[in-house]
């Protein structure tokens, strides 16, 4: 692979913990090993193209009647990326096309589409009238069960791996939303009813499956939700869907997002908290998008520490003091190495369109790759990041990006120490 164009070609070299021994804990660092930090490039050819049409997988069969063909598929904007077993890549789109050309010659995708590792679709499916609107993110768990969340209502829910018309499972009402008195769906702010409800939500993020036994329960499959753009908290419910408990609430003003208001999260509507992620540390990782942080408790709410993303992005203060760009925020998705310690953090800031590669003990960053733009490798509001079993990324973009990206880990070594067929000759 010499001489090939590598989106990231290395890192300033940081002592952190790199293997994990029996006897040391995931949140600690081994100094006697340096990490190595990965390399990506970008992999244009995944997805396969072109993707189906009309017709294909339960769509309707709309024919164009310039080819008389079946008008083709977009994706429109691509909300949430997720794995399964198999290394099988899901999105889900939103299929909100953009009028004219694409609501002129083509029709909107499956809402759920269901890729090989070689990028090949095999399945999709999906009922727009059923799932929530505004679809937002996903996530598959450890029985390879599909969860869907929607940041234009107040529902998460559950399907099956292949799909169905209906879910198996679904937390909160459909065009309800926890905002009393009206339950209205949008951001709650000040609202100090709101935040509180042990069956409604308010437009959902995302959520996380645990696998592991409910420290309160006994019970696995507790359901973890950023319940985030109209909400401003994380609940957690468990696998038949019984509220458990939450934590969090309303943050005030945050400038120095390491010290101001821990353990809440960002005011204003637009995804706080907009991630959530559990980690072998046994911790449960928050994405407090416009606050710049992501925000680190035990699984029943402790508050433990705040990793800064880059400040100055959302409502925090920038170099010098200057006010935020604005962009809504650098933390907005995250994924873990594959590596039991879990050394290194992918985090996806979409205020400056670059994914960053943490160190998860340190907090630091070490490096990253992307930049704002249209090409292979850049990023127009880079909005999820997903991590299979060789390393390597997948990312997914909506606004104006609209599309799933997969970038190819280059290393031999996966994270446990297993090959991913791209090594250097």
């Amino acid at each position: 692979m010499r001489g090939k164009h590598y989106v990231y070609a290395g890192a300033v070299g940081l002592a952190v913990a790199a293997a994990l021994s029996l006897s040391v804990s995931v949140t600690q660092a081994d100094t006697k090993r340096d990490l190595k930090v990965p390399r990506f490039t970008v992999d244009g050819s995944w997805p396969k193209m072109p993707l189906p049409s009309a017709g294909d997988y339960g769509t309707p069969l709309v024919l164009s009647t310039s080819t008389g063909k079946p008008k083709p598929w977009s994706t429109g904007e691509v909300a949430g990326t997720c794995i399964d077993s198999r290394d099988h890549v899901f999105i889900v789109t939103r299929g909100n096309l953009v009028n004219s050309p694409e609501t002129l010659d083509s029709v909107p995708a499956a809402p759920v589409i269901e890729f090989d590792t070689a990028g090949n679709v095999v399945n999709a499916w999906g009922d727009r009238n059923v799932l929530p609107n505004g679809i937002h993110g996903c996530f598959i768990d450890y029985q390879d069960n599909v969860w869907i969340a929607g940041n234009g209502d107040g529902i998460v829910q559950k399907y099956p791996h292949g799909g169905s018309h209906l879910p198996l499972l679904q937390i909160g009402t459909r065009g309800v939303c926890d905002n009393p008195p009206a339950n209205t769906c949008g951001n709650s702010g000040a609202n100090p009813l709101a935040n509180m409800s042990h069956t409604l939500l308010n437009q959902p993020a995302n959520m996380y499956i645990d696998p592991n036994r409910d420290p309160v329960t006994g019970e696995r499959g507790s359901i973890y939700i950023a319940d985030g753009y109209g909400n401003h908290r994380v609940v957690v419910f468990s696998s038949g869907g019984t509220w458990l408990r939450q934590w969090g609430g309303v943050a005030g003003v945050v400038n120095n997002p390491s010290t101001d208001s821990p353990g809440l999260f960002a005011s204003g509507d637009g995804g706080h908290p907009h991630c959530i992620t559990l980690g072998n540390d046994g911790l449960v990782y928050v994405c407090d998008r416009a606050d710049d942080r992501i925000q680190v408790f035990t699984k029943t709410g402790v508050f433990q520490r705040i990793i800064p993303v880059v400040p100055g992005t959302g409502v925090t203060l920038g170099i010098g003091g200057a006010p935020g760009l604005g962009t809504a925020g650098s933390a907005w998705d995250l994924a873990f190495s594959n590596d039991y310690a879990q050394n290194l953090m992918f985090e996806v800031d979409g205020g400056n369109e670059i994914v960053h590669i943490m160190s998860r003990v340190l907090g630091t960053i070490l490096s990253g790759f992307g930049a704002p733009g249209l090409q292979a490798g850049q990023f127009t509001f880079l909005h999820s990041v997903v991590l299979d079993s060789k390393g390597n990324l997948y990312t997914g973009e909506t606004i104006n990006g609209r599309r799933v990206q997969k970038f190819t880990r280059v290393e031999c070594n996966n994270g446990r120490g297993r090959g991913n067929d791209n090594c250097d000759d």
